[in-house]
């Protein structure tokens, strides 16, 4: 298991309509989601900004490339082309950040 961390930017005004279609988002992205390796994926949105988090099996590339091939998340990420403004970097890569240290059950982790 591998921990992805990710940003998104919204344009401007588009939070709450953000947020309405997460409340209505596809089961079948959802069974999708869970088929490509996400678990414990949780989204944060501050203003226009928003984080995601996740627990990918058996890796972040493999969980990416599987939920990349399906046709609902195309679908999906085109329904947000009004909503999301970037959550690629220059080069056409998901943003995303290096987990660094974890607080865990025994008080820590390395890395």
């Amino acid at each position: 298991m591998e921990r992805l961390c990710f940003v998104i930017n919204l344009f401007p005004g588009k939070e709450a309509e953000y947020d309405k279609r997460h409340d209505e988002i596809w089961p079948e992205l959802t069974a999708a989601i869970n088929e490509a390796g996400f678990r414990n994926y949780n989204i944060f949105r501050r203003d226009n900004h928003v984080i995601g988090v996740a627990e990918c099996h058996p890796d972040v590339d493999t969980a990416l490339a599987k939920i990349g091939a399906t046709e609902v998340n195309t679908r999906w990420g085109e329904f947000f082309s009004d909503v999301i403004s970037s959550m690629t970097d220059d080069s056409g890569d998901l943003i995303r950040y290096k987990q660094v240290w974890r607080l865990d059950e025994t008080g820590h982790e390395s890395l």
